[in-house]
């Protein structure tokens, strides 16, 4: 699931929902890093955590 997140996607964090939403910054490979609203930036272990899709943020 997580081989279709891109930059700019916003996702929550399955296990950590305190984090509040948050945007894909890169992803390379299984590392995921996103800039959460309540935890700032943090790298995912994709092989570890699926991320919840919210929403694909265009800047609009």
């Amino acid at each position: 699931m997580n081989e279709t997140l891109e930059p700019g996607m916003i996702v929550r964090h399955p296990n950590a929902p305190e984090w509040g939403e948050g945007q894909v910054q890169s992803r390379i490979g299984d590392r995921i890093t996103v800039n959460f609203a309540e935890a700032g930036k943090q790298v995912i272990d994709g092989r570890r955590v699926v991320l919840a899709v919210v929403r694909f943020d265009t800047g609009v």
